[in-house]
């Protein structure tokens, strides 16, 4: 769009790491706690760190991605340009999802939470509201700064240090194990190998935050060298955070058949390791980072569904529509808030499960993209060009293709029913095939943004 200011190249690692954190929310490693604890016999720690490396081998493929198409549009430009437009397309479509159920999985974790704190209030009053807050500062147009994302990251990770003390002085003062050091977090003679690979792509859920990293490309600088530096980064420090706040969280409490219900277990961990002030600063940072979360993810949703609108890949007059009162997509918003409202109906695994599909679609591609990319295309085939562009991309792509065949039958059928109406979708906009697909221009769109907000 001529005449629109270009982004600024002003953002260093450190913003773009603390960034990538933010997306990813390290507390919302308590959010599946319960579910993850019955199905691993307490390996919690061992299948996120199976989790990571999986996650690892992905975060690679974007890497590598990212250095030759630095661009805001993430996992859909990768294969749109380094495989095929329509098969981008297609991933474009399916990764909407995770955008559009993200806002309500933020409302549901809110609403479970605050109803363990404050029984009185109904889970479902609790995340009407929280929409209806949520959905009111989108459309006001209120952007969360640099700045409180770094507080809210920062705040996030001092709770989860603030736990681990707590349960290594529980743990000294008898409760528990009584023992700072063991094994028994990582191998359970009573776990099904099968349940403990299934629960994995529940948990890669926690990871996606290197992805978000990515749609920084236009902002960074040096995005060639610094995005990847982030990207391994976001995961690890991630990873990291996942295994110890789960290691110390089952040497506190071990007994996981006593839980009352799953979806709150974490609740009865933290009162029984701090009390009343572990659990009312725990019950806080799950207020703001739902709400931090719920904005970005709403918002980005918003930006996606209008961008598809003003380039008309859906109807121009709904989802291309800007309020001229509020200068934001309020129609899209207002759609997303709709979609939240499902949260009222569904538990934790089930709303966590309808957005791992398409994550999981996603890094297939993006995986294979690199072995297109530079094997196929560019031709790169010397020993170490197999080794870096062939076999980590191969065993990346096998993996996440594994993980989509354990999703449960809610994410599974969700995910194909979506990509079967995107496919249905494409075959209409490229009149069976006999056109190239339209292209999103995010960082036009971005820009057009950008200079409304200032306005």
């Amino acid at each position: 769009m001529k005449g629109l200011p270009e982004l600024r190249r002003s953002l260093n690692i450190r913003y773009v790491i603390l960034f990538g954190l933010s997306f990813m929310a390290p507390v919302t490693v308590f959010s599946t706690y319960g579910i993850a604890m019955e199905q691993t016999h307490g390996m919690i720690p061992t299948a996120y760190i199976i989790a990571l490396i999986v996650m690892l081998f992905t975060s690679y493929s974007y890497a590598k991605m990212v250095q030759v198409y630095p661009s805001t549009g993430s996992a859909y430009t990768f294969v749109q340009k380094g495989i095929n437009s329509h098969l981008g397309f297609l991933v474009g479509w399916v990764i909407l999802l995770d955008y559009l159920f993200s806002p309500m999985i933020s409302a549901l974790l809110f609403g479970i939470m605050v109803n363990a704190y404050f029984p009185s209030i109904p889970v479902v009053v609790c995340i009407v509201s929280f929409i209806i807050v949520v959905t009111a500062i989108n459309i006001l147009g209120i952007k969360v700064a640099a700045n409180v994302n770094t507080f809210l990251v920062v705040f996030q990770v001092l709770f989860i240090i603030v736990f681990c003390l707590f349960c290594i002085n529980g743990l000294l003062s008898g409760k528990g194990t009584g023992e700072l050091f063991t094994k028994d977090p990582f191998f359970s003679p009573d776990v099904n190998l099968n349940n403990l690979i299934s629960i994995v792509p529940l948990l890669c859920f926690s990871f996606l935050g290197f992805d978000a990293v990515t749609t920084l490309a236009e902002e960074t600088k040096n995005p060639k060298q610094t995005l990847p530096r982030a990207i391994y980064a976001t995961t690890l420090i991630g990873g990291l955070l996942f295994v110890i706040s789960t290691y110390f969280a089952q040497l506190i409490f071990q007994n996981f058949n006593i839980f009352k219900n799953p979806d709150t277990a974490i609740v009865e961990i933290m009162i029984y390791t701090g009390g009343n002030f572990l659990n009312s600063l725990f019950i806080s940072v799950v207020v703001i980072a739902s709400t931090a979360s719920a904005i970005a993810s709403g918002g980005s949703g918003a930006r996606i569904l209008y961008a598809m609108g003003r380039d008309n890949v859906l109807p121009k007059k709904i989802f291309g529509c800007i309020s001229p009162r509020f200068q934001t997509p309020i129609y899209n918003i207002l759609i997303i808030a709709c979609i939240a409202m499902s949260a009222v109906f569904l538990d934790i695994e089930t709303a966590t499960s309808f957005i791992n599909f398409g994550a999981l679609f996603a890094f297939t591609f993006v995986n294979f993209s690199v072995i297109v990319h530079y094997i196929v295309r560019k031709k790169q085939i010397s020993s170490k060009s197999i080794i870096l562009n062939l076999l980590i991309p191969l065993i990346g792509t096998g993996i996440t293709l594994l993980f989509i065949t354990k999703l449960n039958i809610h994410s599974l059928v969700l995910g194909i029913t979506w990509l079967l109406v995107g496919f249905i979708y494409l075959l209409y906009l490229t009149k069976m095939f006999k056109e190239r697909p339209p292209e999103l221009n995010f960082e036009e769109q971005k820009d057009e943004f950008d200079v409304k907000l200032v306005q």
